[in-house]
């Protein structure tokens, strides 16, 4: 069933029009990784320390879900890369992103978002109970915590679970595909086979965090938000979701812009470095 589930959510990506630049243009996402961690995992509780006690676990977020209780068994993950002609275009730019990057942050964030629904009805008329954490009422950002700004569930933390990649210095996660990417996760009670984790730790696949080298994402931070002890998340929040948009969102015609400055002309961009 595990091959079943992968094909589908590569099926969507590849056939629907949500994941297109208008109609008939290149995609926003490349073909996507997909990995699976056992709901029961001890990594989703270690969470409650390592990010905080208001991170859900899976079975948290299915008691709190609407009708019968029931007993989530996998989370399924996934990753879905940024084309490299968007990259590509981020490349030379060093204080706002480019408009292919902030069209994909927002339209390419509505299709992820469709693609987590089609997933849980995908799930429910096969007989299985689903949810998207991201679209569940549970789900709560929090600005003050020890960590930052956090969230009641963690799709970068979900994705390391199911062995689809590692942290970096910028608190990315560096995938087989590299850093430039969108995530997403649905939890449900079918049983699938838990996807390896072949990494030494949780930072391996950042040369940083590896041997000491690289450090470029630091120097493509346009406000100062990185350094050699990591990421300042307020500055880059501040950048990101205030200065940015205020700047291009009406040229972009979007809302939301994202930055990806640190995750583009970088050696994780698109690969382990």
């Amino acid at each position: 069933m595990d091959g079943i589930i992968s094909a589908e959510i590569g099926r969507f990506v590849r056939e629907e029009s949500g994941n297109r630049f208008g109609e008939g243009g290149e995609r926003y996402f490349d073909d996507p990784l997909v990995g699976f961690a056992a709901a029961d995992d001890a990594l989703f509780m270690q969470y409650k320390s390592v990010i905080g006690e208001f991170h859900l676990t899976p079975h948290e977020l299915a008691l709190a879900d609407a009708g019968e209780p029931w007993h989530p068994r996998t989370v399924i993950c996934w990753v879905l890369p940024i084309t490299e002609a968007t990259r590509t275009s981020n490349r030379p730019e060093t204080v706002y992103p480019s408009r292919a990057w902030a069209q994909t942050r927002q339209h390419g964030e509505t299709f992820n978002a469709s693609l987590r629904r089609h997933l849980v009805r995908f799930l429910e008329e096969r007989g299985h109970r689903a949810l998207a954490p991201q679209l569940h009422p549970a789900w709560r950002e929090y600005g003050e915590t020890p960590v930052g700004i956090a969230s009641s569930w963690s799709e970068r933390h979900a994705a390391y679970a199911a062995g689809l990649g590692t942290f970096s210095l910028n608190d990315g996660l560096i995938t087989e595909r590299g850093i430039a990417h969108r995530l997403g996760t649905v939890i449900t009670d079918l049983a699938l086979k838990p996807s390896p984790r072949p990494y030494l730790h949780h930072k391996v696949n950042c040369l940083w965090h590896r041997d000491g080298t690289c450090g470029a994402c630091i120097g493509r931070c346009p406000v100062g938000a990185l350094s050699k002890e990591g990421h300042d998340k307020r500055i880059c929040r501040d950048h990101v979701y205030g200065t940015i948009p205020a700047k291009v969102a009406e040229t972009y015609q979007v809302t939301s812009t994202g930055c990806g400055l640190c995750q583009t002309k970088v050696p994780c961009e698109g690969k382990i470095p």
